[in-house]
Order: C-alpha cells, then structure tokens, then sequence
C-alpha cells in the first residue's frame, strides 16, 4: 500500500506539473468568469445561460485535462522506460496501475472543483439580464490574476513549479471567493442547493473518464488513447438515442450489451434540469455516484488486467 500511495502522490504532482494543466485551468476560469459579459441582454434567459455554459466548461475542459495528463504521464513513461525502472523495484504491476488512476484522478477531480467554485462566483456576477457585478468581476479577474503571479513568484524565488502553485493558489483564492459570494452576497434566482448538486455530479463522470483514460493509455500511445477517449466520450453522449427506441426500449441484445458499457454522460448532465428549476433528488446523486464508482471499478480491473499481460523491454514480472 505504501508503494501505491507513493505512486499516487507522484502522478498527482507531475500531472499538475503539466504546463497544459493550467493552461486549460486558466482558460476554463476565463471562459467561465465571461459568461455573464456573454450572456447581457438576453431577456429572462441570462442565468441558464451562464449555469449552461459554466457546467459545459467545466465537463469538457476537465474531460480533456484527465485524458492528456492520463496519456502524457502514462504513454510517455510506457515509452521512455521509466516503467521498466520502476517495476524493477518491489513494486508490484497493479500497484503501479491503481497508483496512476488514484494520483490523475485526483489530479482531474482538483481541476473540476476549482471550475465548479468559478461556476458558482459566475452566477453571482450575473446580476439579471441588463446588468452585472462589475465589482464582483473585477475580483474575480484579480483572483486568477493573483494565482498567475503567485506561481511566478515561487517559481522564481523557490524554483518550483509554476503551475503546480498556481494550480493551489486557484483553489485557494477562487474557493474562498466561493464562500464569501455564499455567506455575504444576495442570493441568485435560483436554487443554490440544486446547483451545487449539478456541479457535484460532474465529478463522477470525470472520475470514470480518468479511469478509462489510464486503461487505454497503458497499452495505446498519446494519439490513438486520445481518439478512444474521444469516441467513448461521443457514444456515451448519444448512447440513448443509439441503442434505445422512443419508448426507451433496446433494438436488440447487442444494442443493450453496448448500452451497458459504455458510460452515458447524459446521467450526470443535470443543466436541463436547472434550466426548468427541477429539483434534484438526492436519491439520484447517491445513484449517480454509485454508478460511477462501479464503472470505475470495472475499468480500474480492466486497466490492470491489460498491464499485467503487457511486456514491459522484456519485463517478465506479474
């Protein structure tokens, strides 16, 4: 266990290390923090825009993040021998693979909750369809401001990442922004309780892409994982409407097999529900994180399964 905690930490930082880490991080929070500018005379329509917008953001850019860390970290050690390193040690090859979903995951799940708290200060900027909070904003903007040259600074002074501090200093700043939005400004049109279930949902479907990620990453290179990844992702948002009729039921057995496999995004998109001020029972977070735990342990297994066959430059260990 102490092997794949040490693994797990190591994937961690070196994914946050990666400099498309926070570049996606900081456009994901540029994008969000615009969307009210975005969205100004729009009659009525101004916060389910900016609710749309901000979960859309923060489901593609954090998808993204989870497949380039998963096959920039994994492929690359795959391919320059550091695997072969490092399984000469005792350490044994499902360490190494359950190592490396734990640390990307936690790697991607950090990047949707700084996305899910911009979510959140976005909505509070949105003050109604004519105007904004330019104050609120102008934070904002001085927050991720402030993360970049945080990073700057350390990196500077202390040689260090500049991501990777940048990445802690946006956790920091924009969630207590986050709260403070939450403890002393007037509350939105709109359910707070539900938006942050809907927000929170978008950590299980990320949770299942990073484990799928890695999967494909310990026997494909960059290219075709990410190709896999972004077919997957594709059937898994049109899996209803491929495998199932209008009444709901399955074309065939084959089509019920792929359904079943295939994650379906679409149980964890919960924006429609917002757009018609739907509550979201909690019965159903419990449901969708609990499908999502499954599926990620299916594919946490179905990673191991296909590294512990896989030849490592002659590498004969099990």
């Amino acid at each position: 266990m102490s092997n794949l905690y040490r693994i797990a930490v190591n994937s961690f930082r070196e994914s946050v290390r990666e400099p498309v880490y926070f570049l996606m991080l900081l456009g994901a929070l540029l994008i969000i923090g615009h969307y009210p500018w975005m969205t100004l005379f729009v009659f009525f329509e101004q916060l389910k825009l900016v609710v749309d917008g901000a979960m859309a953001t923060t489901l593609l850019f954090s998808l993204a993040v989870c497949v380039l860390c998963a096959t920039s970290t994994v492929s690359r050690e795959m391919n320059n021998g550091t695997v072969l390193l490092l399984l000469s040690k005792p350490v044994s090859r499902w360490s190494f693979v359950l190592g490396k979903i734990a640390g990307i995951a936690a790697a991607s799940l950090l990047f949707c909750a700084v996305c899910a708290f911009a979510s959140v200060i976005a909505v509070y900027i949105a003050v109604d369809q004519f105007r904004m909070n330019l104050t609120l904003y102008g934070f904002f903007i001085g927050v991720v401001a402030i993360s970049c040259f945080f990073g700057m600074a350390m990196n500077y002074l202390r040689s260090v990442s500049f991501g990777e501090f940048a990445t802690y200093a946006a956790l920091l700043l924009v969630g207590g922004m986050m709260a403070y939005c939450l403890k002393f400004q007037d509350h939105p049109m709109l359910s707070l309780v539900d938006l942050s279930k809907a927000l929170f949902l978008l950590a299980p479907a990320v949770l299942i892409m990073a484990v799928w990620a890695v999967g494909c990453a310990t026997r494909l290179d960059v290219v075709p994982s990410m190709g896999v990844c972004a077919v997957l992702f594709f059937l898994g948002l049109v899996s209803s409407y491929l495998f199932q009729n209008a009444d709901g039921a399955f074309w065939g057995p084959i089509a019920a097999v792929l359904y079943a496999v295939i994650p379906n995004w679409q149980y964890f998109w919960m924006a429609d529900a917002m757009a018609v001020n739907k509550s979201i029972p909690t019965d159903y977070v419990w449901w969708c994180v609990g499908y999502a735990l499954l599926y990620s342990t299916v594919g946490a297994a179905w990673a191991t399964v296909f590294f512990l066959n896989r030849e490592a430059v002659g590498d004969n260990r099990n």
